[in-house]
């Protein structure tokens, strides 16, 4: 029923105020308390799930973006992440939100929603399960190819409200934070709720593998070969990954070029509500 009435809903365009754009292998937990960060999404989930975990006692809220790299270490991750925000003696519960993937070829979106389950079937408190909106409950058939329905949700922090959610808006940082999941990065926490800084890197990585010739390769290669569902990617999936090539062909060894001190790139919200780069000195 609740993933009847999410899909039944349409996807609402969420502007950069107040918002924390969370990419594939990344998560961010805050709680209602923030000034800065009022709403947690993300977006071009196809095979991959979108996971919000909330604790209703303390509303700490979690959003992460899984693709299945390891997802037992990821739910860990995630769960003392909600947990230190919140007094497990005092009242409340978790809750957990899953949303994302479809009935793809490869059943990958089965996988996952497998993994997760289990994931969370496995700790040792209790999780509710409140939104199971995941594979064949997420998925549209057209010409006899399989689509998700929803590609991408929000949270809103203060209220708890999910909803469906397109973000014109996914920086900042976007290619930078983009390289690292390419390069085969852990999944990582980019916000620290109790300075409400945005935290981006330090990542190293070396040279991409054979960058030139993918960047030679046109559209429909690009798409075949980096997808895990070329036929169900949004429109902007190939543009994206050219960006980030490039971006990895210009910064080959970002221990020099990007992160020289060792430091990360720390943002935080503006009067404005959208996200500033703070120079690390003033830390």
């Amino acid at each position: 029923e609740k993933a009847k009435l999410l899909r039944s809903q349409p996807a609402q365009i969420v502007e950069p105020k107040g918002l924390l754009y969370v990419q594939q292998r990344e998560f961010a937990v805050t709680t209602p308390k923030d000034g800065s960060v009022s709403i947690l999404g993300s977006d071009d989930a196809t095979t991959c799930h979108i996971v919000v975990l909330r604790h209703t006692g303390s509303g700490a809220t979690c959003l992460t973006h899984c693709d299945g790299s390891d997802t037992e270490a990821e739910v860990s991750l995630i769960m003392s992440s909600v947990k230190s925000f919140s007094n497990t003696t005092g009242c409340g519960r978790l809750e957990v939100h899953l949303v994302g993937g479809f009935n793809d070829d490869r059943q990958l979106s089965q996988k996952l929603t497998n993994q997760l389950l289990r994931a969370f079937d496995l700790q040792p408190e209790d999780v509710h399960l409140v939104t199971f909106c995941v594979t064949e409950l997420n998925d549209r058939e057209e010409q006899d190819i399989h689509f998700p329905i929803i590609y991408g949700i929000a949270v809103n922090v203060k209220t708890a409200e999910i909803f469906p959610a397109t973000f014109p808006e996914k920086g900042p940082d976007e290619d930078l934070r983009s390289a690292h999941v390419l390069t085969g990065a852990p999944l990582t926490n980019i916000y620290d709720a109790k300075t409400e800084q945005l935290r981006i890197g330090p990542y190293f990585w070396g040279p991409f593998p054979h960058v030139d010739f993918w960047l030679e390769q046109d559209d429909a290669q690009i798409l075949q070969n980096l997808s895990t569902s070329p036929l169900a990617e949004p429109p902007h999936f190939v543009s994206h990954i050219r960006s980030t090539l490039t971006f990895l062909k210009e910064h080959p060894f970002p221990s020099r070029s990007l992160f020289p001190d060792r430091k990360p790139r720390i943002y935080k919200k503006n009067e404005e509500g959208l996200w500033e780069q703070v120079c690390s000195d003033k830390i």
